[in-house]
């Protein structure tokens, strides 16, 4: 198995210190257990991401600058904004104690709910060479359709997880009111989601054959 590399264990470090930033410093305190939780998940979770990863895709991912002009907004809330307005209000909250006391059940469902989905977003990452931060044909790495592992269930099984991911995180740090920024940051990762299923029914071969055989774009049955 493939380590990570420097700029890919800086970049876990980074983002962990991001984090806790937001966390411990909104809460005014370090002893918050669940935001403990929450970084050794990011922690695990990003150290998955990076293992074994394909150099070529980790240099695709770090390609931000190609991306679609409508997509910077978009990663920017879904990707920064977004995560640390959860970080920022679940501080907040336990603070000054705006949420009643979320269940241990509420909160082991959300550590099971972001193991999942974080499994999810390995798989696909495992399984799409081309999974670009940001959306762009990668016709300079010859760029195809990609059928299987968890793309035969759904089309964007990525952003799936980052929602599911996304919402599970308020349920972590016991916060009921850190649920609204999650909510709204995940309805800019559904507009997401479709802008980029549009623009890869337009601009990619076989796409549109794919789609016909796999009609959910992030949760079967539903949409």
């Amino acid at each position: 198995m493939r380590l990570p590399d420097i700029k890919q264990l800086a970049s876990i470090v980074f983002s962990l210190a991001i984090t806790a930033a937001c966390l411990f410093g909104a809460a005014g305190r370090l002893a918050w257990q669940n935001a403990w939780v929450l970084l050794g998940l990011s922690l695990l979770t990003g150290l998955a991401f990076t293992l074994g990863r394909d150099p070529e895709l980790a240099a695709e991912r770090r390609n931000v600058k190609e991306g679609k002009s409508w997509d910077k907004l978009l990663v920017g809330i879904t990707v920064l904004l977004g995560p640390m307005a959860v970080w920022i209000t679940a501080g907040l909250d336990i603070r000054f104690h705006w949420s009643k006391a979320v269940s241990t059940v509420a909160v082991s469902l959300g550590i099971a709910a972001a193991v999942l989905s974080a499994a999810l977003i390995a798989w696909a990452m495992r399984t799409n060479r081309f999974f670009s931060s940001v959306v762009r044909i990668q016709k300079d790495r010859g760029h195809t359709v990609i059928d299987g592992g968890p793309y035969r269930f759904i089309r964007h099984p990525g952003y799936a997880g980052s929602a599911v991911y996304l919402l599970a995180t308020p349920l972590i740090l016991g916060s009921t009111w850190a649920l609204l920024p999650a909510a709204a940051t995940a309805l800019v990762m559904m507009l997401r989601t479709s802008l980029e299923d549009a623009t890869l029914h337009n601009e990619l071969d076989g796409y549109a054959d794919y789609a016909r055989r796999v009609r959910y774009r992030l949760c079967p049955a539903i949409w």
